[in-house]
């Protein structure tokens, strides 16, 4: 079988067997079409280790981050591990196959004061009845209140969320479906905006849709639509460009430890599978102590 095709195969055996995420589906095509492209026309059972090193060489001089890279390399032993259990493969070349390690940044975090403002702003706006800033400010409060993904943000019907209890029922990655508190502001706002401004979104549409959250149109909004909005109204808080709605996550998650919260709480709240992945925020939150410090002590 060619690289290509296996590709595809394994692909199709990612989304509809191990059931990952859209986004993470769509960068492991990416990244395995790269692969074919440089390999060439060449069968699955004849890549080889230098094939490998080639590849990701030619990443490294088109400049890809580390970051690239290493998500390359593991599409890549992803791919090789599943065929050798297809028996697609007499060996995996991929065993030795090694990429730079992840250069861990920490994330971009908006401070206590500086969301209170934004989300000020973002509530005038809403009381002069636009149904779309209505729906603006639901949006940011829900994504800093709850801390959920963008896509399960976009994912939510109607029926997900209880107002009473404040909670959302999101289905994560991997298809892990959890409910996540959130706060009475959050509440206020979701709440505004399905009386006053979700029936005037969907008599924009010929159908009615189950979406909590509705786009211009009428229909389900789309993650492009709530980047855009982040996008717009943090950028000039947190004084960065390139910032989108998982910023507003990394926001919740830090502020959530600042107040004390516990790490493996946080972690339920977030959806990691790991609590590797939410240690990163006890590093944010180490450093906004240091600075405070430094700041403060007369002895700093």
């Amino acid at each position: 079988m060619e690289l290509s095709a296996a590709s595809e195969v394994f692909l199709e055996h990612l989304e509809r067997v191990r059931r990952l995420s859209p986004a993470t589906v769509k960068a492991y095509r990416s990244d395995l079409r790269d692969l074919s492209a440089s390999a060439g026309a060449i069968g699955v059972e004849d890549v080889d280790l230098e094939v490998l090193r080639e590849w990701l060489w030619r990443a490294t001089q088109r400049g890809d981050a580390r970051s690239t890279l290493a998500r390359r390399a593991a599409a890549a032993r992803s791919l090789f591990s599943w065929a050798k259990e297809q028996e697609l493969v007499a060996h995996d070349p991929s065993l030795r196959l090694i990429a730079p390690k992840r250069g861990r940044s920490l994330p971009t975090v908006a401070s206590q004061d500086a969301m209170a403002t934004l989300l000020d702003v973002q509530r005038s706006a809403a009381e002069g009845g636009d149904p779309l800033a209505l729906r603006d400010h639901a949006i940011v409060e829900m994504l800093y209140g709850s801390g959920i993904r963008v896509s399960e943000l976009c994912g939510l019907d109607v029926d997900d969320v209880d107002l009473d209890r404040r909670t959302a029922r999101v289905l994560g990655k991997g298809s892990k479906e959890r409910v996540v508190p959130f706060g009475r502001p959050a509440g206020a706002a979701v709440e505004a905006y399905l009386r006053r401004a979700r029936p005037a979104l969907i008599a924009r549409s010929s159908s009615s849709s189950p979406a909590l959250v509705l786009g211009s149109r009428g229909g389900r909004i789309g993650a492009r639509s709530v980047y855009t909005l982040v996008a717009r109204v943090l950028s000039p808080i947190v004084g960065a460009e390139t910032v989108g709605p998982h910023a507003l996550r990394h926001t919740a998650a830090t502020h959530l430890l600042d107040g004390g919260a516990d790490l493996r709480a946080v972690q339920e709240i977030l959806g990691h599978a790991s609590l590797g992945t939410t240690q990163i925020y006890t590093h944010v939150s180490s450093e906004r102590l240091a600075a405070t410090y430094r700041l403060a002590h007369p002895r700093a």
